[in-house]
């Protein structure tokens, strides 16, 4: 079992340390781990933000812990070079096309959403969000109109096949959970979106077991807010659930809390925290690694098909959660490697 563990830029190596911790703590046979650079610090060592050895790496893995990409002494770049390339050229190099977003309120984290926590604590869902397609990967530019003014343009388009694709796996996931799956769109205007509707009724037939709803996602948006509890999965295209994921995490609470794993149709996938790079807090020893810790997990459970090991690392999280481990970003005092211990502990 090899996995690719890139640190990335900011806070990146911090909380991925704690996570690898984590798993070496567990003693699983066989597992080697592989690093990389990626991001700022791998333009800044090698030219490139991945670099073709980095890209290897990832690909020769089981899976990837990936921990963070964003340097502002990178800013200036032309587009292609900046640390933020990495990942989309992860997704597009790997095939990474399906992005799993789960969101859950602890027990006992209520009070930490701006929800009221009654509503706040009825959040158990899973946004399974599109990768690979959709207007971050459509044709783009900037042209100048006919009477001078300049226009920015980007085209959102979606194959059938890239529907269906990500179709099965929402529908797969909400099997294993509560049998429920909404489908946002925008296919009251958007013809991109009437595709994606009609796909998506397709593939619901090969799953009767599975109930499906369509929404809008403006009313999603507002109904996330309203009664989040009536969504189990949800799936949507790039730009929609771009949005509506990091919706759901501050609905949590905290993005420091909150992992994701973006997956290839076989078992490779690249799991990383939701949160960014947080340069501020870069060196300082302040950041919470429960969200690597957590996508850790998830690597064991998607990747590796290591269930048992997976939960006793959520478990763990959990616990110290329950008896008051708290980061900075939850209003605590507790840095980053007593974090990290606190986790050990329990586990």
């Amino acid at each position: 079992m090899k996995i690719a563990v890139l640190a990335g830029d900011g806070i990146g190596p911090e909380v991925t340390r704690e996570a690898v911790r984590v798993l070496e703590a567990l003693g699983l046979p066989g597992l080697t781990l592989a690093y990389a650079d990626v991001g700022g610090v791998a333009y800044k060592n090698h030219g490139h933000p991945l670099p073709a050895q980095t890209l290897e790496i990832a690909r020769n893995s089981d899976g990837i812990l990936f921990g963070a990409v964003g340097d502002p002494t990178c800013d200036n770049l032309e587009r292609r070079l900046r640390p933020e390339q990495a990942i989309l050229g992860l997704r597009k190099e790997l095939g990474l096309f399906a992005n799993l977003r789960p969101a859950k309120v602890f027990a006992g984290m209520e009070d930490f959403s701006a929800l009221r926590p009654e509503v706040a604590g009825a959040i158990d869902l899973l946004i399974v969000r599109e990768l690979n397609g959709d207007v971050y990967f459509g044709e783009k530019g900037i042209r100048t109109l006919p009477d001078g003014r300049r226009q920015g343009w980007d085209m959102m388009a979606y194959a059938e096949d890239e529907v269906r694709r990500i179709a099965h796996v929402a529908f797969k996931a909400a099997q294993g959970r509560k049998g429920k799956l909404c489908s946002v769109d925008k296919a009251n205007v958007l013809e991109t979106s009437q595709v994606w509707r009609d796909v998506v009724c397709e593939v619901a037939a090969h799953y009767p077991d599975v109930e499906l709803s369509h929404m809008y996602v403006d009313n999603a948006a507002m109904q996330l807010v309203r009664s989040p509890g009536q969504f189990d999965v949800v799936v949507t295209g790039n730009l929609f659930g771009d949005i509506l994921s990091d919706q759901a995490s501050m609905c949590v609470g905290s993005i420091g809390l909150l992992a994701s794993a973006s997956l290839s149709e076989g078992t490779l996938g690249l799991y990383e925290p939701i949160h960014g790079s947080a340069p501020d807090i870069a060196g300082k020893g302040v950041a919470n690694p429960m969200a690597t810790v957590l996508s850790a997990a998830m690597l064991l459970r998607h990747s590796l098909g290591l269930e048992e090991p997976a939960a006793r690392i959520e478990a763990a999280v959990a616990k110290a959660l329950a008896d008051g481990v708290r980061g900075a970003d939850l209003g605590g005092s507790h840095g980053t490697v007593q974090i990290g211990d606190a986790i050990l502990e329990r586990l």
